[in-house]
């Protein structure tokens, strides 16, 4: 009984986090980045995952997944669950601040600082959805989105692997 309570409280959740217009706003902005973006890296060949589905999938599926897990499950959660980690300034929260600040330092173990530092914005945005919807599904939907359409467009380049 108890299972499929959460059952439906799981479905309620995710049909709040569709009928969300920010979450599609936030989807959408991906977008006008990857246009910017294309002013500075030239776009790979649309093909390119075909050539190497392993690498495309680890970027897109795999670690967007396991990152989600680990920084806005695990991290924002227990920071969260303390008093001070709700403190917020705007819609950004210590907890997501402190999450933000360990996901960018994992990612300048091997990207380049600017590549790293990037993943500010993005990050600060999942960990806003995961306080919005109470939920880590929401954030990794984006972040699979957003890897999806930069690592499609842009390739793999050294800096990424």
């Amino acid at each position: 009984m108890a299972g499929s309570a959460s059952g439906l409280s799981a479905r309620r959740a995710r049909g709040r986090a569709a009928a969300d217009p920010l979450l599609w706003l936030a989807l959408a902005a991906a977008l006008p980045v990857w246009a910017v973006i294309a002013w500075w890296r030239p776009l790979a060949d649309p093909a390119w995952p075909l050539a190497l589905p392993a690498t495309f999938a680890l970027l897109v599926l795999v670690y967007p997944v396991v990152e989600e897990l680990v920084f806005r499950g695990a991290l924002q959660g227990a920071l969260l669950s303390r008093a001070w980690g709700r403190r917020r300034w705007g819609p950004v929260s210590l907890a997501n601040g402190l999450t933000t600040a360990a996901f960018v330092s994992l990612h300048l173990l091997y990207q380049p600082w600017a590549w790293a530092l990037a993943v500010v914005a993005p990050s600060l945005v999942f960990g806003y959805f995961r306080e919005r919807h109470g939920s880590v599904w929401t954030p990794i939907v984006l972040h699979v989105t957003y890897n999806a359409g930069f690592f499609w467009l842009f390739g793999v380049g050294e800096e990424f692997v």
